[in-house]
Formats: structure tokens, sequence, C-alpha cells
């Protein structure tokens, strides 16, 4: 990052089971000529320390990329706090006080997110990105986050308890957010049917 601030570790949340996209990766969907995959981690690795990548099911799929890949360690697909967890717990045992999270398809965000999101921390144990909302102030960006690892096995006991809802189990830990604003459209944009593809295709330029 260039400003002496500590290169965090970072998990890429792709353990979800895209049933809008007809099931399968989203993360290995091209994306002009690239997969979304490779898209969010050229943003992503000039950003942070190591990478690890949450996904569940095979591995051996994700071995071109190179990352150590990381199952949910709750079963059942219970949502992306699970694989937040998943980051913790790989962070804690690489020695790390915090965790960073984005997202396997959303190719947009933003190439100063963890910097921001570090000055924005305060003493907040988790600080989420957020969009502007003319109605709401601000839209929270649930996956897209800076998670301290003490708070995992609080996180482990809220998910067997059937907690589900981010921003539910955010609320109760104080979470602060950073909000991110863009003049070409919504930083925080995914995929999540076919025609964002078609969309992300027409906004074109990587930057």
């Amino acid at each position: 990052m260039g400003d002496g601030s500590v290169r965090l570790p970072a998990i890429i949340l792709a353990g979800g089971q895209a049933r809008r996209m007809g099931g399968g990766d989203k993360g290995l969907l091209e994306l002009g000529g690239e997969t979304l995959l490779s898209r969010v981690l050229a943003r992503l690795e000039p950003q942070v320390g190591p990478i690890a990548l949450n996904a569940n099911g095979d591995p051996a799929r994700f071995e071109s990329y190179g990352l150590p890949v990381i199952a949910d360690s709750l079963p059942g697909f219970v949502g992306p706090l699970a694989g937040v967890l998943a980051g913790m717990d790989w962070a804690a045992e690489l020695g790390a006080g915090q965790v960073v999270s984005v997202a396997a398809d959303t190719p947009f965000f933003p190439r100063d997110f963890v910097s921001r999101l570090q000055a924005g921390a305060g003493d907040a144990p988790v600080t989420l990105a957020a969009t502007p909302h003319p109605e709401k102030g601000s839209i929270r960006q649930p996956t897209f986050g800076l998670w301290s690892v003490d708070l995992r096995d609080d996180l482990r006991a809220a998910l067997e308890q059937g907690l589900r809802k981010v921003v539910l189990w955010t609320d109760r830990h104080g979470a602060s957010e950073v909000v991110f604003e863009s003049e070409a459209g919504d930083p925080f944009f995914n995929i999540n049917r076919p025609e964002d593809l078609v969309e992300a295709l027409e906004r074109g330029a990587w930057t």
C-alpha cells in the first residue's frame, strides 16, 4: 500500500451457490477475456498481504490461481458470514488481528478500498463498506469489510444459533462504515444474473 500500513490478509468470498446464474462458480465466469476472480485478484493484490479463497466443494477447480482454498466450517451454505468466519480463522492462524473480505463477483470495487477502510475504522471491531443512498443515507456492503479476528468465536456461536443476516450481527458489535462514492457507477456492482454480465461488459473500463 506504500504508506506504511500493515498489509492485512484478505479472504475472497466465493462460497455461494449462484442460483440466479444457474449454479456453479460465479468467480470462474468470463468477463472481457478474464474470469471475474482474476479481475478481483488484480484489484485486491496490490492492497493486501496474503490472500485466501473461501469456496466449498473440490478446491482443485481453483488450482491455477495459486491461492489457499478454505471451505465454510459450518455445513449447509449458511451465507457470507460463514465465509467471513473461515477468513477470521485463517487470519488468526497467520497471527493477524484483522482480515479483509471482498466478494468474488464484484469486479469494480475501489483500488483504495483497504486503505480507506483502515483509515475509517476507528476503534470499531468491524468496518463495512457502504454506498450513498438518496433516502436511506447509505447502504452497507456486507461482503466488503474489515473484521477483527477476536470476534470469531462470537460469530461461530451466532451462526450455530441460526443467525444469517450480516448486518444484524455487525450492528450488535457497533460496526462502523466507510462510504464510497463513484461517478463511474456503483463500485460494488456485483454479478448475480446473466444480464449483469452484459451490463458489466458495457461498463467496460476496468478502473
